[in-house]
């Protein structure tokens, strides 16, 4: 957190930018209000960097497009409806709305666009009095007319109005406070919680996709932990992702075993220190965060209860990877990231055969063609669902991976592994087999893929000996 001092400076040599200057200078000259809204003023005083510049005013959105088209390289009116303008100026993007006075009514998934006239009311109507923050402009001027700077000196996220109002007005500030939560540490105010939890219900009049969108915002921040710890203890979980919450399997006085849930937030808490590491990644991976979270699913709807105070879960990681899918397709999740979480829910035990006894180089090769291009999000989440205190046991677990992934590369340095065909082509299996092309040239090639993953390459002269060898045996 940075001094009120050195934040108000901060926000002044922002305002002196090129972007913001020559956009504040324009409104004024033109008669409007103008201010810089929201999280670039919040992130002043947080020292953290903000990508987005957002401005409000009392223009309309044809007023507004008037005032940017002589000074911007570019401007668009997508969100139009919304009183929402976005521009390209001095090379940077931003978008300027009309100040806003609108409201869900309970009922439909969109609000009533109703424009405001007033900077202090457009204010009171945001989310929580930390975003509820505004620079009058060019006059560079702070705006707090709900105490926002209290609550980010205090760590308090709270909502502006009574949170029944603002939840009521939109129920997708439920899922933003767990966001928030997770993004900047902060911890909700007890009226707050309270109206979240009371209100959870209200979230199913909000479109899937705005959900689904709000939850990958919440698994890329700095500390996800928290926001789905909240998610889960508010009750909001039990809506739009129930799997998570259905984790906390009761103890069974007789079959003791881990808590799965636990269990699951340690694993995204490694996983996470994985990703950094491995990948040297500047931005989060949402495909590795949401296959931690979702990589035990299936364990509720798996668990059995054995003599001898054993609990088994077989089948966990297939019954997983289609629970995984499904949920994702229901919050409207892109197809590509569905499948490499369903991928990596599905082959996340895999590896743990490996420590059971050696893997033959045919084994090793079935692994990474199993992962496919996920193969380092495989390494990444198998070593992260290693979460046992016993430091033998951890360390074990540890050694044999890393043999594997030795191998692995050992492999690869001498077969080119990653793409690992097999010795002969479609166009030459039909000659030699005198096939035209259907399902036998698929079998023969699946036949030949096998062979190459068994014994590693084998040579044209080889391969055409088992082809005909083995379509002998076909045809006989």
């Amino acid at each position: 957190m940075q001094s009120v001092t050195a934040a108000l400076a901060r926000l002044g040599d922002l305002a002196a930018s090129p972007t913001v200057s020559r956009l504040a200078n324009s409104f004024a000259q033109a008669g409007f209000e103008l201010a810089l809204v929201g999280g670039p003023v919040r992130d002043a005083f947080l020292d953290r960097v903000t990508n987005d510049l957002d401005f409000t005013t009392n223009a309309t959105p044809d007023q507004i497009l008037s005032i940017v088209k002589p000074i911007a390289e570019a401007h668009w009116d997508i969100g139009r409806a919304f009183g929402t303008i976005g521009a390209q100026i001095a090379g940077e993007k931003v978008e300027i709305t009309t100040y806003r006075a609108d409201s869900y009514d309970g009922q439909t998934r969109r609000p009533d666009v109703v424009f405001g006239s007033s900077l202090d009311d457009d204010l009171l109507r945001r989310d929580f009095t930390v975003n509820a923050l505004a620079l009058r402009l060019p006059q560079i001027t702070l705006v707090d007319p709900s105490n926002g700077i209290d609550d980010l000196l205090n760590g308090v996220l709270r909502t502006p109005t009574a949170p029944e109002i603002s939840f009521g007005d939109d129920p997708l500030r439920m899922m933003r406070a767990a966001r928030f939560t997770a993004q900047l540490g902060f911890t909700l105010d007890i009226d707050t919680a309270v109206a979240m939890s009371a209100m959870a219900g209200s979230i199913n009049i909000i479109s899937a996709e705005r959900v689904g969108d709000e939850l990958g915002k919440l698994l890329r921040a700095a500390n996800p932990r928290a926001g789905v710890e909240l998610l889960v203890e508010s009750g909001l979980a039990a809506i739009v992702l129930p799997e998570i919450p259905a984790l906390r399997l009761e103890i069974d006085e007789h079959h003791h075993h881990k808590d799965v849930y636990q269990h699951t937030l340690t694993v995204l808490d490694q996983a996470i220190g994985y990703e950094r590491s491995r990948k040297n990644l500047t931005e989060p991976d949402l495909v590795v965060r949401l296959a931690a979270l979702m990589h035990d699913i299936g364990k509720p709807a798996t668990r059995r209860l054995e003599s001898g105070g054993v609990v088994s879960f077989y089948h966990h990681d297939v019954v997983g990877a289609k629970l995984a899918k499904k949920r994702l397709r229901a919050l409207r999740f892109d197809n590509d990231t569905i499948a490499a979480v369903g991928k990596l829910v599905e082959l996340h035990l895999r590896f743990f055969g490996y420590t059971e006894g050696a893997w033959t180089d045919s084994a090793v090769r079935r692994y990474v063609r199993d992962a496919g291009d996920q193969l380092e999000r495989l390494h990444i989440l198998t070593r992260a669902d290693v979460t046992t205190r016993n430091r033998r046991k951890a360390d074990r677990l540890g050694f044999a991976y890393d043999d594997l992934e030795q191998r692995i590369g050992e492999l690869a340095a001498q077969e080119e592994m990653d793409s690992v065909r097999p010795d002969l082509d479609g166009e030459q299996i039909m000659a030699i087999l005198g096939l035209t092309p259907g399902r036998e040239v698929g079998e023969a090639y699946r036949y030949l893929l096998e062979q190459r993953l068994d014994d590693g390459p084998l040579g044209a002269e080889e391969a055409t000996r088992r082809l005909q060898s083995w379509w002998a045996t076909r045809t006989a």
